[in-house]
């Protein structure tokens, strides 16, 4: 527990000393600049949670890495009881549910942002349904089967499509309202806990495959609710259309400035220039003037 412990703090403290706030810079420079809005947290919470597409997103988290802490606590032992294997057999092949992890939530959000840049925001919102309802026909696959090889083949795809919806839904989450990222990142981020108990409560309470059923109906059905995703200048998954400037920035149009981004405003040297001849000749002039006087005198 202490080696943990002392890395997480040293970590924290690196990140403090030698990180930034957000890819633009520190959030105090960008609020001297007037590049970002004075925020409370207090109104930040509010406005993400009265968001309806943060609610669907935290449900959605809940069927994804909810979905991946049940697995890593109830496949031990369900491969102990159903193929009769030792109790370190059974954990070794478990574990490769979380190997997983070393690719595929990465592969999620990549897929997701290559959809973006050819359909915007509803190659993002495909590719999140079709994740979660696969991730959902799969748990009932994985459930029935008989055959421990398959079940382990099953498990590896299983794994893979859990931890890829889990990089989509944050491929979604800061184009819900960029000024309140945070907050509704955190929200989101909590439905993956709020998941993770839901379904245990449900293996602890019912016979093992009627939880896998449980969770795969519950899955398949958060994959429907993406129909009711409308996020304001982006077009849903069935209906609305991309603002203009939203088209330009996900096509990279020359010119086009991306869809609500702060910007931090880079020095302009010629304006510099210009403003340092005209002070230069003002002064001038104001010296001419002098010596004329001078001269009257």
């Amino acid at each position: 527990c202490i080696v943990p412990a002392a890395v997480g703090f040293c970590l924290g403290f690196l990140i403090i000393k030698i990180s930034d706030d957000a890819p633009k810079g520190n959030y105090n420079e960008m609020k001297k600049n007037g590049t970002m809005p004075e925020v409370s947290a207090a109104a930040s919470f509010r406005s993400g949670a009265a968001n309806i597409n943060t609610w669907i997103l935290f449900l959605q988290y809940a069927c994804c890495f909810g979905v991946e802490l049940t697995m890593n606590n109830a496949a031990a032992s369900y491969f102990k009881s159903k193929f009769e294997l030792t109790t370190e057999s059974a954990a070794a092949i478990a574990s490769i549910f979380g190997w997983m992890n070393l690719f595929a939530r990465g592969v999620g959000g990549y897929v997701s942002d290559k959809a973006n840049s050819k359909m915007g925001m509803r190659g993002r919102l495909i590719w999140q349904t079709g994740l979660l309802v696969v991730e959902g026909c799969l748990v009932f696959v994985f459930s029935n089967s008989n055959s421990l090889a398959v079940a382990i083949v099953i498990m590896v795809f299983f794994s893979s499509i859990v931890q890829s919806a889990e990089g989509s839904t944050y491929g979604i989450v800061p184009y819900v309202n960029p000024p309140v990222t945070g907050s509704i990142a955190g929200v989101v981020g909590a439905g993956g806990n709020l998941g993770a108990v839901g379904f245990g409560l449900g293996f602890r309470q019912l016979e093992t495959k009627q939880a896998f059923y449980l969770m795969g109906g519950t899955i398949i059905a958060s994959g429907v609710f993406t129909f009711f995703v409308n996020i304001k200048g982006h077009a849903g998954l069935i209906s609305g259309q991309d603002s203009e400037e939203v088209i330009a920035a996900y096509k990279k149009t020359a010119g086009a400035a991306p869809a609500q981004t702060l910007q931090v405003p880079e020095p302009d040297v010629e304006a510099a220039k210009e403003i340092d001849k005209a002070g230069s000749e003002a002064g001038s002039a104001a010296e001419y003037n002098e010596f004329i006087g001078h001269l009257q005198k």
